[in-house]
Order: C-alpha cells, then structure tokens, then sequence
C-alpha cells in the first residue's frame, strides 16, 4: 500500500497531496443615514493592481483566520479592531485567485462610527464606499459583498 506522506531526514512528514494556501477577508461595515458604507483597498500589487478590494491576505502558519483577517485589515488599513467579528462564509471556487488554488474566510464587523483609515502594506489605499454601489472588485469579493448585504438587510 502506497502511503500518503513521507518521512524527511529531520523526521517531519511530507505529504504528497497538494495543499491549498488560505487567506482571510474583512469586511467593515458602518451605517449611515444613506446606507451602509463598507471599506475597500485599492490593491497595491498584483494580481489585480489598481482594483478595488477587500483588505485581506495570506494566513500565517501561527494564526486562525479571524486573526488573519484582524491582521490584514490592520495591516492594510490602519484600522485595530475592537469589535466581535462575525464569520461571513468560506469560499473556495476553484480559480478564484490566479496565484493558485486559494480559499478564504471572509469574516464581518459592523462599527458605531466611520474612522478614518489609509492604505499601508500592500494596499495603495483605503476608502469608504456605499454598499449599494461599489466599484468593479477583485477576485470574487463581489458574490462576498452580496451575501454580506443579505446578512445586514436580514434575508
């Protein structure tokens, strides 16, 4: 029988398998009297450099991905959350990100006040846009937004 996984010279396994790499998305959400307002990054790098997007990127082997997505957004926007977040979905279509096979948690927090934020990192920048309409975004961070607007308009 054929075994899934080896033994290295420094005694750890190595498996077979392919793995896919996991990155986290937040979505930050403030209302106002016009409606919801949620912050996008204008991506810095490629793929996608100069479109919008929702802060996010790559786990690290030490952390889950709510602390991912809290290190990301912090990361690319200034912004330290205080606030529960609240898991949105996991998504994981096959091509969803042209660096390879990718899937992410994509978790949500609503805010009290709107404060200011700025691209750092990786991120070219960081702005507030009306949930109902959005610029033309990145990977699928548009199928994400429009389950979150389900999640706050309670359907």
């Amino acid at each position: 029988m054929k075994k899934d996984y080896v033994f290295t010279s420094d005694g750890s396994y190595a498996y077979r398998y392919p793995r896919a790499a996991v990155t986290a998305d937040a979505v930050v959400l403030f209302k106002e009297p016009a409606g919801w307002q949620v912050l996008l990054i204008r991506r810095g790098g490629e793929p996608y450099r100069g479109s919008w997007a929702l802060p996010g990127g790559f786990m690290n082997m030490d952390e889950t991905t709510e602390a991912c997505a809290r290190r990301e957004l912090e990361e690319e926007t200034t912004l330290r959350l205080c606030a529960p977040m609240r898991f949105v979905g996991l998504y994981d279509t096959v091509g969803r990100d042209p660096r390879g096979r990718v899937i992410t948690a994509t978790y949500m927090c609503v805010l009290e006040c709107r404060p200011e934020a700025r691209g750092g990192d990786d991120a070219a920048e960081a702005r507030w846009w009306p949930l109902d309409d959005l610029p033309e975004l990145a990977f699928d961070h548009a199928k994400m937004l429009a389950r979150v607007k389900e999640m706050v308009e309670g359907r």
